[in-house]
């Protein structure tokens, strides 16, 4: 695999690695999208179970409400006589005027509560007195399954359930009422509270019932507890909530929904938010479907840019490719092909002028007999070489030196002689580094020369210690600056002027200056010195030259050092900072 992938075409190997990467770029999509909705799943779920949670606490508060409102009516002392005389039994008249006092008792005890529809109780001969907001007379099953659930727990709460072929839709706590006094607990009768389970859900569940949302009671055989005629078929619906909440997407009916379940901790019953899964993630398949769709449409046209790109970047250097082959077989004429373009200004229509301006070029050489225009050029360079001929230079100033001294003139030998070890010294020899004592002779034969010309003006001195000569120092890199202190220094003056050159040792370096007492260089003079601007008459060699070099040679640490020289009414002083390198460790 690894030799075809290399022998394919660049443009082959273009559109692999466009198309990996938004194969790459697609998985990485759809795991983002994957988590993106299980976390939109959750965030249902948390939205859900604080809803219905909320709602489930206060259902449960009003159920204890009803407990305590029913322990209160059973225990109640009045309602507890009356009950107790119509056991003894009596007249009709008597047993009319007391079931008149208890109907009026309990509307006093318990008749106006919110969620009550009203007040039932069962005499101990199965008779029912009624009070409440909206009295319905049960029926003689409904009295029977009363009197039997309420006898079942011997005076403790019971939730009846509602019996739709009664025509009751309400929930009723039931408690069988026991004979108080002197803790006989004889059974009088049986109470019944009917209770308003539609108000009670609309108050605490309504934002669930909203929409196409429903709030539902499941009690413990799964049976449904409310609603009563549930929009979802719940018969035969079954969670295994293992006494914990959690969410589902469960087919019920043929639809799909997202059940979201708490169980509740007063009684046997599970609180349910049942939503419509499609209504609620119509939008998110939608979604899915469309960034499917998007991403197909977006990785063809991604795929045609890339042959379109690989084409533009390979099709010029194909080109080129077959124009070299034509130049191998001794075609050297370049011409564009029908219907071609002239090349564009990236880098393949580089070559593309810099393969041609090559052709041209080769073409002319073969044209101009090449042979004979280098020689006729290798003659004009020996001519011109025998002109300026170092040799040549020196035979002349040693004829010019012995002629200067067979009529006496000193002066002129010396300068004559001094003029041929400067011109030796800066044309002789490729080493960049020479010793400082070859550095000042040559300082010394120039002041020689200087000498001669400025006479007492020039006062030149020398302060090198004698373990500092054979230390190692660029090339011309002090006459320059003695060069600069008699331009600047020397010439404006009228008095003397001392030059001195002096070198120590500190730090391990050695500090090699120039100085001297003239009236100093101005600023924007020493600058341009510096920046290479204005270049000094002679050698030409400015400060940044001899900078730039020492930085070069030894790095950024050394260099030059501009300053006043503070002795003998001022100046200019110049420091070389070198390292300290002998001949035998320098390579």
């Amino acid at each position: 695999m690894k030799a075809f992938y290399s022998n394919l075409r660049i443009k082959y190997k273009l559109i692999a690695l466009i198309a990996i990467m938004m194969l790459v770029i697609g998985l990485v999509t759809y795991l983002v999208m994957r988590f993106t909705f299980q976390a939109y799943d959750e965030e249902i779920y948390k939205q859900s179970a604080t809803a219905l949670n909320s709602a489930s606490l206060g259902v449960e508060k009003e159920l204890r409400g009803m407990e305590r409102l029913s322990f209160a009516i059973a225990t109640d002392g009045q309602i507890q006589s009356y009950l107790n005389v119509i056991k003894q039994g009596g007249s009709d008249y008597d047993n009319f005027l007391t079931a008149t006092n208890l109907r009026q008792r309990l509307l006093s005890v318990g008749g106006f509560e919110k969620y009550v529809l009203s007040l039932h109780i069962l005499d101990s001969y199965g008779r029912e007195y009624v009070q409440g907001k909206n009295m319905l007379l049960s029926s003689r099953s409904r009295i029977e399954q009363i009197a039997t659930e309420t006898a079942r727990l011997s005076g403790g709460i019971t939730y009846i359930f509602p019996k739709l072929e009664d025509g009751d839709a309400a929930l009723i706590a039931g408690r069988q009422i026991r004979q108080v006094r002197n803790l006989e607990l004889d059974p009088l009768g049986s109470l019944a509270i009917r209770m308003d389970m539609a108000r009670l859900f609309a108050d605490l569940a309504g934002p669930m019932n909203e929409g196409s949302g429903t709030f539902a009671i499941l009690e413990e055989n799964r049976q449904t507890l409310y609603p009563a005629n549930p929009a979802v078929e719940l018969a035969n619906f079954r969670l295994s909530t293992n006494g914990e909440s959690g969410y589902e997407v469960r087919e019920i009916g043929g639809e799909r929904f997202f059940v979201t379940y708490i169980p509740s901790s007063y009684m046997n019953w599970t609180y349910l938010n049942i939503l419509p899964y499609d209504s609620i993630f119509r939008k998110t398949e939608t979604a899915k479907q469309s960034v499917f769709v998007i991403y197909l449409i977006v990785f063809i046209l991604v795929l045609l840019a890339a042959l379109w790109f690989s084409r533009s970047v390979t099709g010029p250097i194909e080109r080129l490719s077959n124009r070299m082959k034509r130049v191998q077989l001794g075609n050297f004429e370049y011409e564009l092909l029908p219907g071609e373009k002239e090349p564009a200004m990236d880098e393949a229509g580089l070559l593309h002028r810099n393969f041609r301006i090559m052709v041209e070029r080769i073409n002319e050489l073969i044209n101009e007999n090449y042979v004979k225009q280098i020689a006729i050029k290798d003659t004009e360079f020996k001519a011109l070489q025998a002109q300026i001929n170092p040799h040549f230079l020196y035979n002349t100033l040693e004829s010019i030196n012995w002629s200067a001294k067979a009529v006496g003139h000193k002066q002129i030998s010396l300068m004559v002689e001094s003029l041929g070890y400067l011109l030796r010294s800066s044309i002789s020899g490729k080493e960049p580094l020479i010793p400082l004592e070859e550095e000042l002779a040559t300082i010394r034969h120039y002041i020689t020369i200087q000498g001669i010309r400025f006479e007492e003006r020039l006062d030149f001195r020398t302060d090198i210690p004698a373990m500092l000569t054979g230390c190692l120092v660029p090339k011309l890199s002090i006459q320059p600056i003695v060069e600069n202190a008699i331009q600047y220094a020397l010439e404006p003056m009228i008095d003397t002027c001392v030059i001195s050159v002096s070198a120590e040792e500190r730090d391990g370096r050695m500090l090699l200056s120039v100085s001297d007492n003239g009236p100093g260089i101005e600023q924007d003079v020493l600058a341009r010195l510096q920046s290479g601007e204005l270049v000094p008459r002679g050698t030409g060699i400015g400060l940044r030259n001899i900078d730039e070099r020492i930085k070069l040679l030894f790095g950024d640490t050394y260099g030059v050092e501009v300053g006043e020289h503070e002795e003998e009414g001022g100046g200019t002083r110049i420091t070389l900072v070198l390292p300290i390198e002998m001949r035998d460790r320098h390579v």
